[in-house]
């Protein structure tokens, strides 16, 4: 059985990259689902999960000095180029905000004064809801290397996909463009970005198309809400057209949607309307460029 991975992105956020993520994990089967949005996880809020396993998220070390050990010679303070060690009247002290974690300090200490400690800098969990299983994280308040923790989440998927036989992982990704979304579409089979017609869309759509071309992942476009603004909708159109990507669906406005999330489910368990409709309508499309053969969607679709 291939293994295929989507990974739905948007270049900013509240464009309903969630929205299409949990309605895509409610119509496909035989899946891994994942949150790679770890620094405001959101996607379990509509798919309830039970939580499985819970593990701790270390991927760095805090640098801590020992007082007894240390014979005040300066060298980690003449070294550190983050001007995050400094004397006092009780000796020297690393300030934990300023501190980049290098480990430099510990290397250049001629006396050994200076050890690691692993930092706890999040947790993972590996869950069950009622459309499968679901591998999401969450990352502490103020915390670095979000993009390692997408990667762990990614990579436990990929390992669960195996071991229970799923042939699709569903990546609900990071807003933006910056180091977690490039955790979160490197090596993925294709790029869904959910965009939507206003002129932050439009010009962070062209910034999510140059990453994705610059990694040569196939994208593909999906316009949510383009009724609110048919100007900017043909804009998208054209630019889309102009650079050889795909437009997959649309998505009209509806207040139905908000009705759907504040009560926790996806437009897929919910109906509504033509929203669902338009949904149901994308995901047959998403699902046969990713397979790339037509008989194959039947077991993509419940």
């Amino acid at each position: 059985m291939i293994l295929k991975e989507l990974t739905i992105i948007s270049g900013k956020g509240g464009t309903g990259k969630t929205t299409v993520s949990a309605a895509f994990a409610a119509l496909a089967r035989n899946k891994i689902i994942t949150d790679c949005d770890v620094d405001a996880a959101n996607l379990h809020l509509l798919l309830n999960p039970q939580l499985r396993q819970r593990e701790a998220f270390t991927a760095m070390r805090t640098p801590e000095i020992d007082s007894e050990r240390c014979n005040h010679c300066g060298e980690c303070e003449t070294w550190c180029r983050f001007d995050a060690i400094h004397h006092s009247a009780s000796g020297y002290v690393i300030d934990a905000l300023a501190c980049e974690h290098c480990e430099l300090c510990a290397r250049v200490c001629p006396v050994a004064a200076i050890h690691l400690k692993d930092t706890v800098s999040g947790e993972w969990f590996i869950s069950d809801t009622a459309h499968g299983t679901l591998v999401h994280a969450r990352l502490g308040i103020g915390e670095d290397n979000s993009g390692k923790l997408v990667t762990l989440v990614r990579r436990e998927a990929q390992r669960l996909a195996i071991e229970e036989g799923a042939s699709l992982i569903i990546n609900d990704g990071p807003p933006g463009i910056g180091c977690p979304v490039t955790a979160a579409i490197t090596g993925v089979n294709q790029v869904l970005a959910v965009t939507e017609p206003t002129l932050s869309g439009i010009h962070d759509l062209q910034r999510v198309a140059d990453l994705c071309a610059h990694f040569r992942i196939p994208l593909m476009v999906c316009i949510n809400k383009y009724d609110i603004n048919f100007d900017n909708t043909t804009q998208l159109h054209e630019w889309c057209a102009k650079h050889q990507v795909t437009v997959v669906g649309q998505i009209p406005f509806d207040q139905a949607v908000n009705r759907a999330l504040v009560a926790q489910r996806s437009v897929i368990d919910i109906d509504c309307g033509a929203v669902t409709i338009a949904m149901r309508q994308l995901w047959e499309t998403v699902a046969a460029r990713l397979m790339n053969e037509s008989h194959s969607i039947t077991s993509m679709i419940q």
